[in-house]
């Protein structure tokens, strides 16, 4: 609700319309319906994203308001990415210790992410993962009730949530975030020129371009929920560095490379993903099924 509440602002702003001009329309997903298991056992990404495309399908919103990194690289052709606001912080935060190398030994890691659990067992693989899984207060109370001595959380959704001084924000250098993370994304259906237009109107270039080239290599790398994969895209002049990491879920081994993309460019990330997997070792490559 914090995103779509953004998107209606920016919105607004750019249309010269008052807020009453869009009605926010709640559709609770089934990734909020069952939080006990990780996504990967229970349907994967399309839990966030399936009553929201059939509400659009179904003409009964006109926009459907997502976080990219939630959303599966293959999407319904009835349905277009109309815009991806501009991009926010995309590092994670690391909630119970001021780093990484200060976590007690042994303790327990709260993430239902295999990305951030094979980081995790990667640079501490003294520590234990436990499944956490929820929203941002959910989290939040699982960890003080002591479920878990640390977790780790999206720094955008804490700042959307108004929680900026909560935990230490991981360099993205040492500590790679998902891909698209950070990036809130509006569909609309592909033939519906009018809601096009006018979401198009608050897309972001350079968030766009960024998004668009990590879900390319998404895509070939033909990853899942089960899948450990990190990417980062830097800004150079007019075009990105694409920067990625495969892990193993146990962390013990790990492969990245980086390429350089030019917007709406998916051969560069195309070719990094084979790259990636003809040197990635059985433990990795097991995990990823190779280009969609």
């Amino acid at each position: 609700m914090a995103q779509a509440r953004e998107a209606r602002t920016r919105l607004c702003a750019a249309h010269g319309w008052p807020e009453s001009a869009i009605e926010l329309v709640p559709v609770r997903a089934s990734g909020d319906k069952v939080q006990d298991r990780p996504l990967a056992e229970i349907g994967g990404k399309a839990l966030w994203t399936k009553e929201l495309d059939q509400w659009l399908g179904e003409g009964h919103i006109d926009g459907a308001v997502h976080s990219m990194k939630d959303v599966e690289t293959l999407r319904p052709d009835g349905l277009a990415i109309a815009a991806i606001l501009p991009r926010a912080d995309v590092r994670d935060v690391l909630i119970g210790a001021v780093s990484v190398s200060e976590i007690p030994r042994g303790a327990r890691v709260g993430t239902s992410a295999p990305r951030r659990a094979a980081q995790m067992l990667y640079h501490r693989p003294d520590c234990e993962i436990v499944t956490f899984r929820g929203n941002v207060a959910t989290r939040l109370a699982r960890l003080a009730a002591g479920e878990a001595e640390v977790t780790l959380l999206a720094a955008a959704g804490l700042g959307r949530l108004g929680e900026n001084g909560v935990g230490t924000p991981l360099d993205p250098d040492d500590w790679i975030p998902a891909p698209a993370q950070g990036a809130i994304g509006i569909e609309c259906r592909a033939d519906d020129a009018r809601a096009h237009a006018l979401i198009a109107a608050i897309d972001d270039g350079f968030s766009r371009a960024s998004v668009m080239a990590e879900r390319a290599l998404l895509a070939s790398l033909g990853g899942t929920c089960h899948s450990p994969v990190a990417a980062l895209s830097i800004r150079e002049g007019d075009a990105i560095r694409l920067r990625a990491i495969l892990f193993s879920p146990d962390g013990n081994e790990r492969v990245e490379g980086d390429c350089r993309v030019v917007p709406g460019d998916g051969a560069a990330p195309a070719a990094l993903a084979a790259d990636l997997l003809a040197r990635a070792t059985a433990g990795i490559s097991a995990h990823f099924v190779g280009p969609a």
